[in-house]
C-alpha cells in the first residue's frame, strides 16, 4: 500500500505542470474606440494615441449635357461628346492632434472619376496638407480664393477655385480677423503667352506670392487679397515681366430673406496674372503678348456675385453670375465674357442632394479677331451623398 501511495503521488507531481499550462489565460485589455468631440462630429481617437481622426467620403453621380449653345458646339461637332455620364467617388481623412504648440492637423482628399464607361479611371489628389502652428504645407486651396461659387456643374464659372502646392503662414489676431502670406506653385495660374518665335511659358522658376486679410463674423465674412506672378516666356527673344492681381469679396448672411440665405459680391483686377480673378476663361485669354520686341501684359477687370436662397427646409436655390473684360496688347485678343448659373437642390434626408443646374456663357470677341461671338449652354443633373 505504501508503494502504491508513493507511485500515485509521483504521478500527480509529474502531471502538475501540464494541468497548470491548461488553465485559461486572462485576455488582454481591449482599447475600444473613443469618441472625440473636440473638433466636431464623427471624430474618434486612434487607439493608443491622442490623435483624433475623421473618415469620410462622397459619391457623386451626374448626367451632363455639354455645350449645346449657338454656333459650333458639342452637338454640331460629330466627333465631340454631347452627353457625359459621370460617376465619382471621394475619400477623406482628417486628423487633429492637440500639442503644446497648438493644433496639428493633416488632411487628405482623393477622388476617382469614370466618364461614359471609360476603360480607364482618372485618379486625382484634391488636397493633401499639414497645418501646424499657423503654417500650411502641401496641396491646399489657394490663399487667393475667397468665394468659390454656389454652382456644382462648375464648367463655366465666375470665380477662382484653385488647388495649389503651397507654403503659407496665417496669423490670427482675434475677433475673427486673420492675415495670410503664401508661396504657391504658379503652374495652375498660367494661361497663354504670345511671342513671335514660340508661344507659351518656360519652365517653373519663381513661385507666386499671395497675401490676404480676412474677417469671419456672425454676419458673414470678407477678404481682400493680392498676388504677384512671374510672366516667363519660353521664347528667349521675349523678356519676362512681373504680373500682379488684387481683389476683394464679401459674403453676408441675410436672414430676413431666409434662414440659410446668403449674398456675395466679389471683384478683381489683374495685370499679367489673368487666372487669379477667374479660372474659367475662354481659350483666347493671355497673360502677355510680345509686340515689336516688347512684353505687354494683359489686363482684366472682373465682378461676380451670387445669392443662395432657402426655398424650404429641404430645397435650396442658387443663382450666380459674373462679367469679365480683357484688354490685351493686340485687339485680336480682346474680349468680354459673362456667365449666369442657376440650380435647384433638394435634400430629402441629411447629406443627400438631388439637383439640376443650367449654365450660360457669352463671349463677345473684338472684331479684329475675326471670330464670331459664342453662346454656350450646359446642363447638369446630379445625385450626391456625403458621409
Amino acid at each position: 500500500m505504501i508503494r502504491s501511495a508513493i507511485i500515485g503521488a509521483s504521478m500527480v507531481m509529474l502531471a502538475g505542470p501540464a494541468f497548470a499550462a491548461e488553465l485559461p489565460v486572462a485576455p488582454e485589455p481591449i482599447d475600444y474606440l473613443r469618441i472625440c468631440d473636440a473638433y466636431g462630429n464623427r471624430f474618434f481617437y486612434l487607439p493608443g494615441t491622442e490623435t483624433c481622426l475623421r473618415v469620410g467620403g462622397r459619391v457623386r453621380i451626374e448626367a451632363r449635357l455639354n455645350n449645346y449653345g449657338s454656333g459650333p458646339n458639342n452637338w454640331s461637332d460629330k466627333a465631340a461628346t454631347g452627353t457625359t455620364f459621370r460617376a465619382r467617388g471621394y475619400s477623406y481623412l482628417d486628423s487633429r492632434t492637440a500639442t503644446e504648440y497648438g493644433l496639428l492637423r493633416t488632411y487628405n482628399s482623393v477622388f476617382v472619376t469614370n466618364d461614359n464607361d471609360s476603360s480607364s479611371n482618372s485618379l486625382e489628389l484634391e488636397y493633401s496638407f499639414i497645418q501646424f502652428g499657423g503654417f500650411t504645407f502641401g496641396r491646399a486651396q489657394s490663399f487667393w480664393d475667397f468665394w468659390t461659387g454656389y454652382s456644382f456643374g462648375a464648367r463655366v464659372t465666375s470665380y477662382s477655385d484653385t488647388k495649389s502646392n503651397v507654403a503659407a503662414y496665417t496669423r490670427a489676431f482675434g475677433n475673427g480677423v486673420s492675415a495670410s502670406l503664401s508661396i504657391e506653385s504658379p503652374v495652375s495660374r498660367r494661361v497663354e503667352l504670345i511671342s513671335p518665335n514660340a508661344n507659351g511659358y518656360g519652365g517653373f522658376k519663381i513661385p507666386d506670392a499671395v497675401a490676404n486679410i480676412r474677417i469671419d463674423q456672425a454676419w458673414g465674412s470678407a477678404q481682400i487679397m493680392g498676388a504677384l506672378h512671374q510672366v516667363y516666356f519660353v521664347d528667349t527673344a521675349s523678356e519676362s515681366a512681373l504680373g500682379w492681381a488684387v481683389g476683394a469679396g464679401a459674403e453676408i448672411k441675410v436672414p430676413f430673406l431666409g434662414d440659410r440665405d446668403k449674398v456675395v459680391l466679389q471683384v478683381g483686377y489683374s495685370d499679367g496674372a489673368s487666372r487669379f480673378p477667374l479660372d474659367s476663361w475662354n481659350g483666347r485669354i493671355t497673360d502677355a503678348i510680345n509686340v515689336g520686341g516688347s512684353t505687354k501684359t494683359t489686363k482684366t477687370w472682373n465682378v461676380a456675385g451670387g445669392w443662395r436662397h432657402a426655398v424650404t427646409d429641404t430645397v435650396t436655390a442658387n443663382l450666380e453670375g459674373g462679367y469679365h473684360t480683357v484688354d490685351a496688347a493686340l485687339d485680336s485678343y480682346d474680349f468680354n465674357q459673362w456667365t449666369v448659373t442657376g440650380n435647384l437642390v433638394w435634400s430629402p434626408v441629411s447629406s443627400l442632394d438631388i439637383g439640376a443646374e443650367m449654365q450660360y456663357r457669352n463671349v463677345d470677341f473684338d472684331r479684329a479677331s475675326g471670330l464670331s461671338d459664342t453662346d454656350e449652354i450646359y446642363t447638369t443633373l446630379r445625385v450626391q451623398k456625403t458621409f
